[in-house]
């Protein structure tokens, strides 16, 4: 492009110088070609440098990475779940009474507590209900709650249960605290016992060499 308009400009000034000296009859001089290219070169440079200085200068702009957050694992080393309303959590810390495995015998009632607090960023409300999720719920009744627990609280958490009939075996029960009906949050709490069958024949004891 810099060398055909280099091309055009010469040209003109050639014809140019032409038509003067046709024009006044007398013979033509000789012409500096070398005088001409130079002035168009010169020309044709300082254009392009006027262009060049019209065109506006563009600023990059720094774009800034989304960062994420890290909140530091709660008191007691446990993860807590996620919840629908982030307000609220609970984070079991430990089991009180009855550890996982106790042995007991049908229709046996006894009292389950864990240790839990509230880790979330709202206060327990009174009318929050903590019931059975899954598992057998040994005759365990709601629990709802009649005084507000603060953020930050640790909380002994109970519920009266009952070891089932006729059942036997590993029996588990599950149980999560809710704000309103079905909407739970916070850790599940599990109660995990062992009931023996009364009538199953006792192992025979191993012969002594």
């Amino acid at each position: 492009m810099k060398t055909k308009l280099i091309s055009i400009f010469f040209t003109l000034l050639i014809g140019l110088a032409l038509f003067s000296c046709g024009t006044n009859n007398e013979p033509p001089a000789a012409i500096d070609t070398d005088a001409i290219r130079t002035e168009a070169v010169q020309t044709f440079a300082a254009q392009f440098t006027q262009t060049a200085k019209s065109v506006p200068t563009l600023t990059p702009t720094l774009t800034l990475e989304p960062t994420l957050t890290l909140t530091p694992t709660p008191e007691g080393g446990a993860t807590a779940t996620p919840t629908k309303n982030a307000c609220y959590n609970l984070l079991w810390i430990k089991d009180l009474t009855v550890p996982d495995g106790a042995k007991m015998k049908p229709n046996e009632v006894f009292t389950k507590t864990w240790l839990v607090q509230n880790n979330g960023g709202c206060a327990w409300a009174p009318g929050f209900t903590f019931s059975n999720v899954g598992g057998d719920p040994m005759r365990g009744a709601t629990v709802t709650l009649t005084k507000p627990i603060p953020v930050g609280l640790k909380y002994e958490l109970s519920v009266e249960l009952a070891v089932p009939s006729g059942v036997y075996g590993v029996i588990q029960s599950a149980w999560r605290m809710a704000y309103e009906p079905g909407m739970y949050f916070g850790d599940t709490l599990f109660i995990s016992i062992v009931v023996e069958d009364p009538n199953a024949p006792s192992p025979t004891p191993a012969a002594t060499p």
